[in-house]
């Protein structure tokens, strides 16, 4: 079993927090950008406010 520490992360397009590798992506992380479905809808209005 792997530590969180040791799998991938990206920082996400919208929000720029970083995200770790999930199993559901696998076999998609190259095209992965997004670290949830709310950034990924709210993509173009840049920024979000929480």
């Amino acid at each position: 079993m792997r530590r969180k520490a040791d799998l991938p992360s990206k920082t996400c397009a919208t929000c720029g927090l970083p995200f770790s590798w999930r199993k559901k992506w696998e076999r998609d992380w190259d095209n992965v950008r997004y670290c949830s479905e709310r950034c990924r809808r709210s993509k173009g209005q840049g920024s979000q406010a929480t």
